[in-house]
């Protein structure tokens, strides 16, 4: 290989396909053995994950705590979008969230929470954006996924276990499977190359699911 091209595969902007896509920027999930498999280590901003669940309560809320708590000490908003439960505040409180950048939006209609996401994606107050949105459409999925680039920060679209068969505008798609430590996180897509595999994570935290 010349000096020049070796020069010339350096930079910053050249991605090689075996290589993970760089992201231009990332928040850290928490768990450094998830952050490894991730393009520039942790959840990317300006662009929307997909996390789905086999089944609810497993420890999807958990996975992204750290990064919750971290940017509500930093003084960013962080907004959860139809929570299929009540939020019990003294739980988020002793993990170390500040509540008073926490906003929980409740809304009855799909129209409606499709709306409040779109929004609190394009604030770019709002660092974090967790969204229930069941039965989502595809084009749907698409304009989360702009109005996060819009906003810059990180969007988690939480979805059925099922709409892994489906394609899916997303930067991030993850799989999750409970383990008696914690979690079984599957990659099953992310922007560069094929993920390593299954990574386990240990992910505990009294009150959450």
């Amino acid at each position: 290989m010349s000096a020049a091209l070796e020069t010339l595969l350096r930079h910053p902007a050249i991605w090689r396909g075996a290589a993970l896509a760089p992201e231009a920027a990332t928040l850290p999930s928490g768990f450094p053995e998830l952050d490894a498999e991730l393009p520039g280590g942790g959840w990317p901003r300006g662009a929307l994950t997909e996390i789905l669940p086999t089944a609810e309560g497993i420890g999807e809320l958990r996975l992204v705590l750290p990064a919750l708590v971290a940017l509500t000490r930093e003084g960013a908003w962080a907004a959860l979008i139809a929570p299929p439960h009540q939020p019990y505040a003294p739980a988020f409180a002793a993990a170390g969230v500040v509540l008073s950048r926490l906003l929980v939006v409740r809304a009855t209609g799909a129209r409606d929470r499709l709306w409040a996401a779109e929004q609190a994606l394009r604030a770019p107050v709002c660092g974090l954006v967790l969204a229930w949105l069941p039965g989502i459409a595809e084009s749907e999925v698409r304009r989360l996924q702009l109005a996060a680039r819009e906003g810059g920060g990180c969007g988690v679209l939480y979805r059925e276990a099922g709409s892994a068969a489906h394609s899916t505008w997303a930067a991030l798609r993850l799989s999750l499977q409970p383990t008696a430590a914690g979690l079984e996180v599957r990659i099953l897509k992310r922007r560069g190359g094929v993920a390593s595999g299954v990574v386990r994570v240990a992910a505990a935290w009294a009150g959450f699911p």
